[in-house]
């Protein structure tokens, strides 16, 4: 084997052991059996047009929708606005809530929406080459962080992950850093389980083939 296969091997393991970690950690937690009888409460009053209920439903959720956004970006001033698009959504479709999951995971479905609408608007707006030097840059961080500690590595492979089109990104996101099935993953998106399948495939592939790239 060449020395260059070698490295590409060692640096796709180190990427492997990072996704393999989100997976382990990712996953949000639901809401709780108090918080989802509350919900329903909350529901009811502000399908009744009392404002002030829906105002608790954010007051209760919006610290796990925030987290989810940061999914999606790592500036403060975009996550708040993406907090609020979620919110505002949600309000618009309450009549559209069947009560059979938790409200959070209603939530929690139209805030994954509203980040990938979010990433498709800024692949619109910048379209370039990515480069090599930033790839590169990208993994030497990453193979540091994982030496000191795997905790550390989660935020440079967001960094590598946003070098990937927009459904690269959000299957590989959904799948690792929220520890879904595939199941769930098609659920979120709004895919068929095929769809996801054949994604995070690609998705897999093209990560593979930038950093097989950035090592030539």
């Amino acid at each position: 084997m060449t020395d260059a296969a070698l490295q590409f091997r060692s640096t796709w393991h180190a990427v492997e052991n990072a996704l393999g970690i989100l997976a382990m950690s990712g996953r949000a937690d639901e809401a709780s059996v108090a918080s989802t009888q509350a919900d329903a409460e909350f529901v009811a009053e502000a399908l009744n047009g009392d404002g002030d209920a829906y105002g608790k439903v954010i007051e209760l959720h919006q610290g796990t929708i925030a987290a989810q956004m940061r999914r999606f970006s790592r500036d403060h001033a975009v996550v708040e606005e993406l907090v609020h698009d979620v919110f505002v959504e949600a309000y618009v479709s309450l009549k559209s809530y069947r009560a059979n999951s938790p409200l959070l995971h209603w939530l929690r479905k139209i805030a994954v929406r509203v980040g990938y609408r979010y990433w498709k608007r800024q692949s619109r707006q910048v379209e370039k080459a990515i480069p090599i030097s930033e790839i590169k840059d990208e993994l030497s961080q990453l193979s540091d962080e994982l030496t000191e500690g795997p905790r550390n590595a989660s935020e440079t492979l967001g960094g590598l992950l946003d070098l990937l089109p927009p459904a690269d990104r959000l299957v590989l996101t959904l799948i690792y850093w929220d520890g879904c099935s595939v199941a769930e993953a098609a659920e979120f998106a709004g895919w068929s389980k095929a769809k996801v399948k054949v994604q995070a495939f690609r998705a897999r592939n093209r990560l593979q083939s930038l950093i097989e790239e950035s090592l030539k």
